[in-house]
């Protein structure tokens, strides 16, 4: 039989390998405020949640960076072009306080084609 000690250490060790799966879930090299601090602010960070404040100005590359599953919340209207992977192109759109799920994405590297200036919340849950 196992003493106590052990049986708490097992049923710790579900939430300490969460805890591993969260934490890597941006690598380090490309998290958004290392890589791209002039489109990337931290606007609030505690043992639970981060949020990052993104400003999207046309013409700007971002370079390759990663995001883990997020809510968006978009500050104002926002509007773009995006490849729609098969040669062309389709207008995304999000209006001002849309709220949307967005999954894990590892990006970067286009040329952003916004109608004007976009700010937009990312609400990741640690």
């Amino acid at each position: 039989m196992m003493n106590s000690p052990g049986r708490k250490l097992l049923s710790l060790l579900p939430l300490l390998l969460l805890g591993a799966v969260v934490g890597a879930a941006v690598p380090a090299p490309l998290d958004p405020l290392k890589v791209a601090p002039h489109m990337y602010t931290l606007e609030l960070e505690n043992e639970r949640v981060r949020v990052l404040r993104q400003t999207i100005r046309n013409g700007e590359t971002p370079p390759l960076h990663a995001h883990p599953e997020r809510l968006l919340v978009y500050l104002q209207t926002c509007a773009w072009l995006e490849d729609d992977g098969k040669g062309g192109e389709q207008m995304q759109s999000f209006k001002y306080g849309e709220v949307v799920w967005a999954d894990a994405i590892t990006h970067g590297g286009d040329t952003a084609t916004v109608v004007q200036e976009c700010k937009v919340l990312h609400i990741e849950l640690l």
